[in-house]
């Protein structure tokens, strides 16, 4: 029963306790008015009319969210949030216990909502945080100017008059009792009640400085004339560059309004802080300090940043080592797919051994006899051919399908070469013994013409190659050698590749506006299988032929016609199959020599060609070419030395070869090469052109080896007029007809080039205008007007010589391939239909291939990689300590140097992604290389220094700079500003030269920021700032900053958006804009790449 008692007892105490406050709470005029505490001075009351005025002050925050929301919503994100963080006083009420205990009537003092209204829309209404005086109100005007109007002071009401202080609507009569300001509470001048401080401020009682006559902290006078007026408490709180001694000050903190210490060691405290923060470890925090030093992190970052970077480089060399590893495997895979191939050629033959070594033996006997045989016709003519023509065995290709075993069949083998081996021992100078078959059905069709061959000596070294290749097919699997495998693979295997004969009648070439011809009524053509050389003298337009003909040249009015086959599609309709090599060596020097070959066949041979296939064609243009011993050495650039030139020349004509061209134009190939280099680039061209390929090329000075290697000469005169197109040994001839022979020891080729250049003069009365009229004569073509004169004059010193009339003269069909067409033809490189048969990789898998390679060149720039992270190192150190953030902007200055800094490191940067490669551009999009492809590898690469350059930046300004934002928030406004300034330098890479290209990038960040700083009351800078990239960085920035300003810094934050122009709510508008102007500026990159980037 005792415990039933207890309990009965402690509930009774409870309900008693819960009825006191429920009473308590419901006298709310008893609380308001505080008559019970000031009549009877009981202590128990105070908490209560405590709780009370804390509770109505915070209702005025539900009463003012409207309001708040519609006038500082640029400023304020959540009402709610921003004033609890600014009048949250639930954790320590001291200071208005005190309040309570000194006024006894602070219901009666304190502000109602009308009153505080007055006052903080007096900042909107100025348009500014620093006003000082308020406008007249009831209190205080011109005719009432009561004590408590004076700043620090405040006012009661009468006794029977009831504050309600949701009242937002009439300021109530207070001009009763002025007393000084509570502390915790501010007093403005011109309004006669108190304000609680906000929470980061520090708001005691000021005190009378005898010297200055101001009342410190504050810095307001006391009113002349009245003696019994003492110093009050705060008077304003405003912008912290007008009432900064309201503010908490720096290296100290204040729980409350009303107290304030020191920040201890180890800790820091900003200015308007509440509380110390601890600093982080391995960073510096003396006492009082106001702002923790993280250096340490910031070397730290970069440290483990830089091991990062060298560990991907390193791992990604080694990558790179492992593919080289695997594209070995791959060519030992060809390799051996080529071995096997061997294999089945040879199997037939493993079944007959008896015949077999019967016929062996018979060919080595016959091989000592050939070669006693060989060398005596050698040594007999050696007068009679140039010894570079026996370095030229034309090797011809046979099937890859192998006979079936039989008997019969070996037989006829060794009886087809003993008749062979007879007929050319009988008749050297026929050709008759390559028409027997020597192990293969199909060898008379593939036997070279007797155009083809020039010599004795190659038709010897044409027919021991053959017996000695017969016996090399012999020799075990084990024994061949790489090279050997590669050799007879591409050898013996039939490559079908469409033909391409180009035919011109008429060509002529003026130059745009200035009605200059570069050539004039060019007529002939160039066929499959055959080498042509163009000659001339300088200004002979061997070059604008060549681009003709390629249909490259642009700027000029073409006449006459151009057929493709004997149609009349554009050139570029095969552009597939077709290989054009400029006279500029334009290879990517940061690329190895085997590199560069394999990323051409790859983007360019069709894309169901198996991979093995494609190796081999690498390999056999490698061997071809006789870069063996360099096909893993870069090539090189101007400031990085790599190969030789003429290796590089070879590496620049190799490019063409390995898409198996069916046309190939080459532009001064032998130029700058020596002799053994130029006949072996020759000899690689022959064995092209033995597969059917249309080889036409610009030559200057040949040598006389070179000169007899090539079928058809093309001679140009001066306005590029033709003196003489077609076979090389009919040139002499003709030439000889009208008395132009050439002396003993002299190039032909360079005695003719010398009498159209006038170094020489014709000794038969012929003179060189003469010269291009003959041959329109000699085949029938019309002559131009203006030329007519010379007819007369060929006339005369030919009398008798028929067709010597122009009159009479009707242009030839050309073997009926020609249309009489003498319309303008105008060729357009884009054209929406294919005629090459050749399906080549798409666009994804070309854009794989251009990363791959485009990755692989940046790793090569390792160090230029490394110079432009230093100098974002240097930058963001010098700016972080340079640039503090002050509390009044939020670093606006620090990050407006930095967007000019970024922008400007990153757009130089950025620019050589294009403009160093708008050569190489320009070739691989001729060939039909898809230009998206390229451009977006090109950006895809780039976003490696989008992602970096950011942390490398912020890895020095951040932590040198310390500001309030977190990292993350200024990490994301930097990547958004880097990928904006990416794309315009693509802009000006690709559509300027790279001199103006860098001086745009460095002056458009400067001029932009200049427009964005403009400030809002600029027309000027109001109409063009929106649309500047520096005005939406600069407002996330800031924005980002800002909101880490609450409390105190409320209306410090407001002051400085509502002078910006900002709003909290764009942080994400602001990165959009940045992303969307990004994008924007590549498309338009992309286009200037399509209409600029190929001209």
């Amino acid at each position: 029963m005792r415990g039933m008692r207890i309990d009965s007892s402690c509930i009774q105490s409870l309900v008693l306790f819960i009825l006191v406050l429920i009473l308590g709470s419901s006298r709310l005029v008893w609380c308001v008015d505080g008559d019970d505490y000031s009549n009877t001075g009981n202590p128990t009351a105070i908490p209560l009319v405590t709780s009370f005025i804390y509770s109505q002050i915070s209702n005025l925050t539900k009463i003012f969210n409207k309001e708040i929301t519609y006038s500082l919503g640029y400023c304020i994100k959540d009402v709610d949030t921003d004033m609890n963080e600014a009048f949250n006083f639930s954790s320590n009420l001291d200071f208005l216990n005190n309040c309570v205990k000194q006024t006894k009537d602070v219901t009666k003092r304190i502000c109602t909502a009308a009153e505080m209204k007055f006052y903080f829309t007096s900042f909107m209404d100025t348009k500014s945080a620093h006003a000082q005086f308020l406008k007249p109100n009831r209190n205080c005007n011109l005719t009432s100017w009561v004590p408590g109007c004076e700043p620090g002071w405040a006012c009661g009401v009468a006794s029977n008059v009831t504050i309600d202080l949701k009242n937002s609507k009439d300021i109530p009569d207070r001009t009763r009792d002025s007393q000084p300001c509570c502390e915790g509470f501010f007093c403005p001048r011109g309004l006669t009640c108190m304000i609680p401080c906000p929470l980061g401020s520090f708001c005691p009682r000021s005190k009378l400085n005898n010297t200055t006559g101001i009342c410190d902290p504050y810095a307001y006078q006391l009113p002349p004339g009245k003696t019994n007026h003492s110093c009050g408490g705060a008077d304003r709180w405003a912008s912290v560059s007008s009432s900064e001694e309201l503010f908490c000050s720096a290296g100290s903190y204040c729980p409350t309004t009303t107290k304030k210490i020191t920040c201890t060691k180890g800790h820091y405290c900003r200015q308007g802080s509440i509380d110390q923060r601890a600093c982080f470890k391995l960073s510096t925090c003396n006492p009082n300090s106001d702002k923790q030093n993280m250096h340490a992190y910031g070397f730290m970052l970069i440290g483990a940043l830089t091991l990062i970077l060298i560990v991907f480089y390193n791992c990604s060399d080694q990558v790179l080592t492992t593919r080289y590893a695997r594209l070995a495997k791959s060519r030992e895979r060809a390799a051996r797919s080529a071995r096997e191939t061997a294999q089945a050629r040879e199997r037939w033959k493993v079944a007959k051994d008896i015949t077999k070594k019967r016929a062996m033996g018979l060919q080595q006997q016959l091989s000592r006899t050939f070669s006693r045989k060989t060398q005596g016709d050698q040594s007999k003519n050696l007068n009679q051919s140039s010894t570079n023509d026996t370095q030229l065995p034309p090797k011809f290709p046979s099937t890859t399908s192998a006979p079936s075993s039989g008997a019969p069949k070996a037989k006829k083998d060794s009886s087809s070469l003993t008749k062979m081996l007879q007929s050319l021992e009988n008749d050297p100078d026929g050709q008759g013994g390559f028409h027997m078959e020597i192990g293969d059905k199909n060898i008379k069709k593939q036997v070279p013409k007797a155009k083809q061959l020039h010599s004795k000596s190659q038709i010897f070294k044409y027919a021991y190659g053959q017996l000695e290749k017969e016996k090399a097919m012999e020799q075990k699997n084990q024994n061949m050698t790489f090279s050997g495998v590669i050799s007879m693979a591409t050898d013996t295997d039939i490559k079908t590749r469409p033909t391409i004969e180009v035919a011109f009648n008429d060509l002529t070439i003026t130059l745009n506006h200035k009605f200059k011809h570069l050539m004039r009524s060019v007529t002939g053509r160039i066929l499959p299988g055959r080498i042509s050389a163009v000659m001339g003298p300088s200004g002979a337009g061997k070059t604008t032929f060549l681009s003709a003909v390629a249909g490259k040249i642009k700027g000029c009015t073409i006449s006459g016609s151009v057929l493709i086959n004997g149609k009349p599609d554009p050139i570029q309709c095969y552009k597939k199959i077709i290989g054009f090599v400029p006279q500029d060596d334009i290879v990517h020097g940061n690329l190895t020599v085997e590199e560069n070959l394999r990323f051409s066949a790859r983007c360019r041979l069709s894309e169901d060609m198996p991979k093995p296939d494609k190796v081999l064609v690498v390999e056999r243009v490698i061997e071809s070419l006789g870069l063996q011993a360099v096909r893993d050495s870069l090539v090189g650039t101007v400031e990085k030395r790599g190969i030789s030139g003429g290796q590089r020349k070879r590496v620049n004509v190799g490019l063409e070869l390995v898409l198996e061209p069916s046309l190939l134009i080459l532009d001064e190939p032998t130029s700058g090469l020596d002799s053994s280099s130029s006949n072996l680039l020759l000899r690689a061209l022959r064995r092209e052109a033995l597969e059917g390929v249309n080889i036409c090329m610009v030559v200057h000075q040949p040598s006389y080896s070179l000169y007899k290697m090539f079928d058809d000469l093309i001679l140009l005169a001066k306005g590029g007029l033709t003196v003489y197109h077609g076979p090389v040994k009919k040139v002499e001839e003709y030439f000889s007809s009208f008395g132009l022979t050439v002396p003993d020891r002299v190039n032909p080729p360079d005695h003719y080039i010398d009498i159209l250049e006038g170094l020489v003069k014709p000794s038969s009365g012929v003179t060189v205008q003469q010269l291009p009229v003959r041959w329109m004569l000699q085949n029938g073509y019309p002559v131009p007007p203006d030329m007519l004169q010379y007819c007369d004059q060929i006339g005369n010193s030919s009398a008798g010589a028929g067709n010597s009339s122009c009159d009479t003269l009707e242009p030839p069909s050309a073997g009926g391939s020609w249309q009489d067409n003498q319309e303008h033809q105008q060729l357009l490189f884009f054209q929406s239909h294919d005629l090459s048969n050749r399906i080549t990789p798409g666009v994804m898998r070309q854009y794989r291939y251009y990363v791959g390679r485009n990755s692989k060149q940046r790793l090569r720039e390792a160090k230029l990689q490394a110079a432009d992270y230093m100098i974002l190192l240097l930058a963001g150190a010098c700016l972080g300590t340079l640039s503090k953030v002050k509390g009044d902007t939020f670093g606006y200055h620090g990050y407006m140097y930095t967007i000019i800094a970024v922008s400007l490191l990153c757009k130089i940067s950025a620019l050589r992604s294009f403009s160093l490669d708008k050569l190489h551009y320009r070739r691989e999009s001729e060939s039909g290389m898809s230009s998206l492809a390229y451009f977006l590898s090109k950006d895809t690469v780039d976003h490696f220094n989008t992602l970096i350059k950011p942390v490398v930046f912020l890895s020095m300004f951040f932590f040198f700079n310390n500001p309030r934002s977190t990292f993350v928030d200024n990490y994301m406004v930097l990547l958004c500003l880097v990928y904006c300034v990416t794309g315009i330098a693509y802009i000006f890479a690709i559509f300027l030269p790279p001199g103006p290209a860098q001086l745009w990038c460095v002056l458009l960040p400067v001029v932009f920021t200049l427009i964005s700083n403009q400030g809002k009351d600029d027309k000027f800078g109001r109409v063009l700032g929106p649309y500047c990239y520096p005005t939406w960085a600069l407002e996330a920035f800031l924005i980002a900053n800002a909101q880490r300003y609450s409390g105190v810094w409320l209306i410090t934050r407001c002051d400085a958006l509502n002078e910006l122009g900002y709003s909290v709510h764009h942080w994400s508008y602001c990165l959009v804009l940045l992303v969307v102007s990004g994008i924007g500026c590549r498309f338009i990159a992309f286009f200037c790449l399509l209409k600029f980037g190929k001209k």
